[in-house]
């Protein structure tokens, strides 16, 4: 049983580190949720893919891909959703907080 779901967040103007930075803190909120809720010998397979599209506007996609074994009794779309949230909000605060220090060092 595999499953894959994906989401899109709007970015301000970032500076390199910080785009990693929030790229690494939505892979490693996604692996955590994953695993609080599986053992990992109950997941075959896990991809969290981050990745930057600077359009008209600067996105952050996040992609993630879990297979577990059939007899893993698990909603794994419902777990992959649960997880992409977390991680919508865990950048959002990132974004508040990185928004407030240019506020504070202007």
């Amino acid at each position: 049983m595999e499953q894959r779901g994906v989401i899109n967040i709007g970015l301000p103007e970032l500076s390199e580190e910080e785009i990693i930075e929030i790229g690494e803190l939505a892979q490693r909120v996604i692996i955590k949720h994953v695993f609080d809720a599986l053992n990992r010998s109950d997941v075959k397979d896990i991809e969290v893919t981050t990745r930057i599209n600077r359009d008209e506007t600067l996105n952050l996609e996040i992609e993630v891909y879990i297979e577990v074994p059939v007899f893993v009794k698990v909603d794994v779309e419902r777990l992959i959703d649960e997880a992409l949230e977390k991680a919508y909000e865990a950048v959002e605060r990132k974004l508040r907080e990185i928004a407030n220090e240019g506020k504070a060092q202007a």
